[in-house]
């Protein structure tokens, strides 16, 4: 190994703890055992063969994701004038520093590092430069599968069932559309390494997939940095009843859209296979259990929801903030966050004469962008030309939906805030307040409430 090389691989390798460089420098080693049926195409010690990273990789990643990191290894150039760049021209076997160059800029590179390995993954050879979408969409596609199988193999899935779940693989494909959907061509169109590198500065998932597949797939955990965990924590759900709408790479997608503090065990409150169609049960469910997330499916196939941040109460006024939003799930994977527009985050109400009874999230009365009705049979998603509150499409079939099935998922803690404004409710209002009936008992027995008008009205309360 020459001097150059020596420099570049001396400070890829500076990136990781001093206990841990001894780790990245024994990959190869632990790699370069050739598999017997390869013992007559190549010499031990020298370089890696496609069949001895298929023999770390092989329970964890198809053929054409193991054969994608291949060819980018072998690509990387670490001579004088591109080190650690990619070429065009790659090389036959994979040498020590080539490998030494993927990990460092796998599991600590910058989206600048990164973007070229990228292109190499899922280079067009008749135009190696330019990308197309086609071709980033299809080695997604393959990353995404990958890390699945990871969770699956690793046993990494938090208390899920996928079989008991929705259709893994054509959900794959909508994750890897709506992750493409990220980014932005070049004037001429594809996409450049400029157009790879703002895309996986932006999309924070591209990055996180790689790390956890070079790393489970060449075996670099836990020495180099913990595990990941890319899905909430499932617990008390009714795997033997249910067959969930919810499906792995949709957990994938909405959970990191959640904030911070929704990161508790996700909690199956309300589900009309296991808890019957019921507007009245699903209000007992999903009232003061804080953060929900809402799914829908209508008879026509769609599934689309909402994230309510706060815990739902029933009443006829708009509740919520605006970390709420809407998605959309078939036939298409897409989340749509507060506008700014108005305030009309949620709403539920339930045995009003002059107000609307259902639940809705944005839009406004009559016009929501998700509504289902207190007949529990069907709903409307309004939004012409879109959601007003949240900017969102129509996420239904068709405009007024029946409904085919629904769950609704406890995801988060009561706030701190709820919390208190609960305990000052109770405390500035008396007995007579919290309870009419007490009220109206003591007026039959003919004793005058003196207090009556001397205490300041409670200002939320309506009448």
């Amino acid at each position: 190994m020459g001097n150059t090389e020596c420099v570049v691989v001396q400070k890829r390798l500076s990136r990781f703890r001093p206990e841990d460089r001894p780790v990245i420098e024994g990959v190869f080693d632990r790699l370069a055992v050739i598999p017997e049926k390869a013992q007559k195409k190549t010499q031990a010690g020298n370089t890696l063969t496609f069949e001895m990273l298929q023999a770390s990789m092989c329970m964890l990643a198809s053929e054409s994701m193991i054969r994608r990191s291949y060819q980018c290894m072998c690509s990387i150039d670490f001579g004088t004038t591109a080190a650690g760049k990619v070429s065009t021209s790659p090389t036959s076997g994979v040498c020590r520093e080539q490998l030494v160059i993927f990990l460092a800029d796998t599991l600590q590179g910058t989206a600048e590092e990164r973007a070229p390995l990228v292109m190499a993954m899922c280079r067009n050879r008749a135009c190696p430069k330019v990308v197309t979408s086609e071709q980033l969409t299809e080695f997604l596609q393959d990353l995404i599968s990958a890390i699945i199988n990871i969770l699956v193999y690793k046993g990494l899935l938090q208390g899920w069932k996928p079989d008991k779940m929705g259709d893994g693989s054509q959900c794959v494909k909508l994750l890897a559309e709506q992750m493409c959907s990220e980014l932005k061509p070049t004037d001429q169109g594809g996409y450049d390494v400029a157009c790879l590198e703002d895309w996986i500065f932006r999309v924070p998932q591209v990055s996180l997939y790689l790390e956890m597949l070079v790393a489970e797939g060449l075996n670099v955990w836990p020495s180099v940095q913990p595990a990941l965990s890319l899905l909430p924590p499932c617990k008390e759900t009714r795997w033997k009843d249910l067959q969930c709408l919810l499906d792995i790479p949709t957990l994938m997608f909405l959970a990191p859209q959640l904030p911070d503090r929704c990161n508790s065990p996700w909690s199956l409150v309300f589900s009309t296979l296991l808890h019957g169609e019921s507007f009245t049960r699903m209000v007992a469910g999903l009232t003061k259990c804080g953060p929900t997330l809402l799914l829908i499916k209508d008879t026509k196939g769609y599934v689309f929801g909402g994230f309510a941040s706060l815990s739902w109460e029933v009443k006829p006024q708009f509740q919520g903030d605006s970390r709420c939003f809407l998605f959309s799930v078939f036939p298409r994977l897409r989340v749509y966050t507060a506008t700014g527009y108005n305030q009309h985050f949620m709403y539920l109400n339930q045995n009003q004469q002059t107000m609307p009874n259902g639940l809705g999230m944005g839009g406004q009365h009559r016009y929501f962008g998700l509504w289902l009705d207190s007949d529990f049979g069907h709903g409307h998603s309004r939004a012409q030309p879109k959601c007003t509150t949240f900017g969102s499409p129509q996420l239904s079939a068709d405009e007024e939906f029946i409904l085919d099935s629904m769950e609704i998922w406890a995801v988060g803690i009561i706030s701190d805030l709820e919390e208190f404004q609960d305990e000052k409710w109770m405390g500035k209002r008396s007995v007579l307040d919290v309870d009419p009936e007490v009220q109206a008992m003591m007026e039959m027995t003919g004793k005058k409430l003196h207090s009556q008008g001397l205490r300041e009205p409670d200002k939320d309360q309506k009448y």
